[in-house]
């Protein structure tokens, strides 16, 4: 009896979306966009308020190849402002980034007043990638996740609203993604040698996920895991999270009036040669 009570649970879970691998239970794309344009519309009065009262928010979104992070992160700055919500996805580093000291390249994007910063992976890579593919070694991961809990406690005594998300894909997703890539030639810039490498270390990065998590989950910058197999519940979810903890109020606005057209005065179009894009579609 406890068997079959455990398979009932665990078939409503898969229909309501909320267990892995659940195919026929993601959502449909009309709720979903109809969702999140109500969501767009709450982001730009976050947007609003946090240049008004210059509120400083860093969102780092990290977690394995193919979780969703890019997906999430466009979802979110689909219509808000580049200048307010800023997208930082730092290449490998230079030679002259290597002798720095290591969060020193990523602590000169962290936002200034009015901004909001969002981290497409970040000084985590070295608890993460960097470690799992043998660029660094176990004694700079060791001082790198000592060195985080109290980097990240200054941070938020300056007054940043930092903000932690890890994507969880199951592994059969993950494999379901990573070669779709490979066959979209949409997307198979996505899909970078790095990927390969390490599509058949899944236990090594979770080993690496469960040491990072262990010594950087604290009350002043928990993680907050999102699962992702259902990519369109999951930036909901993710949406929904952040107008939660980010504070802010739908700021009164102006009746907006548009001026009177001017007259054209006697103004001609010219009979110039343009260079018209030909109208194939």
């Amino acid at each position: 009896m406890k068997d079959k009570h455990h398979r009932k649970d665990k078939d409503a879970e898969e229909r309501n979306g909320n267990g892995h691998g659940a195919e026929a239970a993601k959502m449909k794309n009309a709720p979903y966009v109809e969702e999140l344009d109500r969501l767009h519309v709450e982001l730009v009065k976050l947007q609003r308020w946090v240049v008004a009262k210059g509120l400083k928010v860093c969102i780092v979104f990290e977690g394995r190849d193919g979780a969703g992070k890019g997906g999430a992160i466009k979802a979110i700055t689909d219509r808000v402002s580049p200048r307010v919500f800023r997208v930082v996805a730092l290449p490998a580093p230079t030679e002259r980034e290597k002798s720095q000291m290591y969060l020193q390249r990523y602590l000169v994007h962290l936002p200034a007043a009015g901004e909001v910063v969002i981290f497409d992976r970040s000084w985590y890579n070295r608890a993460g990638v960097e470690r799992v593919m043998g660029f660094t070694d176990e004694a700079h991961v060791r001082e790198f996740l000592t060195a985080v809990p109290m980097v990240e406690a200054a941070i938020v005594k300056s007054g940043i609203l930092l903000l932690k998300y890890w994507l969880e894909v199951s592994e059969p997703e993950q494999a379901r993604r990573l070669k779709r890539r490979a066959e979209d030639g949409r997307k198979i810039w996505k899909l970078t040698p790095m990927d390969l490498k390490s599509f058949n270390r899944w236990y090594d990065y979770s080993r690496a996920r469960d040491e990072m998590f262990a010594a950087t989950d604290n009350a002043i910058a928990p993680w907050f895991v999102v699962r992702s197999d259902d990519k369109r519940r999951a930036r909901l979810n993710i949406i929904r999270h952040i107008l939660e903890h980010v504070p802010y109020e739908d700021l009164p606005r102006e009746k907006i009036k548009f001026p009177k057209r001017q007259k054209a005065e006697g103004y001609v179009e010219p009979k110039y040669p343009y260079k018209y894009v030909e109208e194939r579609y």
